[in-house]
């Protein structure tokens, strides 16, 4: 029934919890489960096409738990939300005929400057900031760029989106985390519409995963909301750097 025995099985679920949880706080999820995917003998871009399945609902459980704490409105995104599926469409698409490979020896430098900017910049909490872009503008610039980005290359988007809600949107860390898990569920499910005619994921496992997924995204998420910045940064923080740390090592 499944491509996997259920001792590995069991082990990709109890990743899927943890990516969930982490995902839903600050991003970086996939950190955890391609990995894990490929160590359970997927092929690389059969784990990205997996991810990408069971990715899709710890998101959507986040965005509905931020949505439903008062914390964003996904009505006001569904413009945003349905450019940043188109951008993660062609992204993917196109992935086999750009030169990703120098997008990937780029992304440790972003993610090192993003976990600094979070570890180090004063006054990042929860109280929204000055407003350096218009919600159009940066609908119409940032959105389609990472979107692009989540369909082309994938990993961090959720940190990318999240420091341009901060650093450009002037949104406060909650809010920003709140604003980016409908944008990183649309680009994911993106991603995966674009993935499945050139891939086939493991569909069976990924359902599975997503359902472990999303408990970790509903865990994460409450915490992030209760807590707000004080878990939102340190969590970023680790995330971007581990990634970052991950994808040096692949180079090596």
């Amino acid at each position: 029934m499944f491509p996997v025995s259920y001792e590995v099985l069991a082990a990709l679920l109890a990743a899927a919890f943890a990516a969930g949880f982490v995902d839903s706080i600050a991003g970086g999820g996939g950190l955890i489960t391609v990995p894990a995917l490929i160590l359970a003998g997927a092929p690389p871009v059969t784990a990205l096409a997996t991810n990408k399945v069971q990715g899709s609902f710890g998101a959507a459980t986040a965005a509905w738990t931020y949505a439903r704490g008062g914390h964003v409105n996904p009505r006001k995104q569904l413009g945003a939300a349905a450019i940043a599926f188109g951008a993660a469409v062609c992204g993917a698409l196109l992935a086999s005929h750009l030169p990703t490979q120098f997008i990937r020896m780029g992304l440790p430098v972003l993610l090192i400057g993003i976990a600094l900017f979070f570890a180090f910049k004063p006054g990042l909490d929860d109280i929204d900031r000055h407003q350096r872009m218009t919600p159009l503008m940066f609908t119409a610039s940032m959105v389609p760029l990472i979107g692009g980005y989540d369909g082309l290359v994938g990993p961090g988007a959720g940190a990318f989106y999240m420091i341009a809600f901060v650093a450009l949107a002037g949104y406060g860390v909650l809010k920003a985390t709140a604003h980016t898990k409908f944008l990183n569920f649309a680009s994911n499910v993106g991603g995966l519409v674009a993935f499945a005619f050139v891939a086939t994921p493991w569909w069976g496992v990924g359902l599975l995963m997503g359902l472990s997924q999303m408990a970790g995204a509903r865990l994460g998420s409450r915490m992030a909301i209760r807590v707000g910045a004080r878990v939102i940064k340190p969590v970023l923080v680790i995330s971007s750097t581990a990634l970052a740390l991950k994808l040096i090592w692949d180079m090596i």
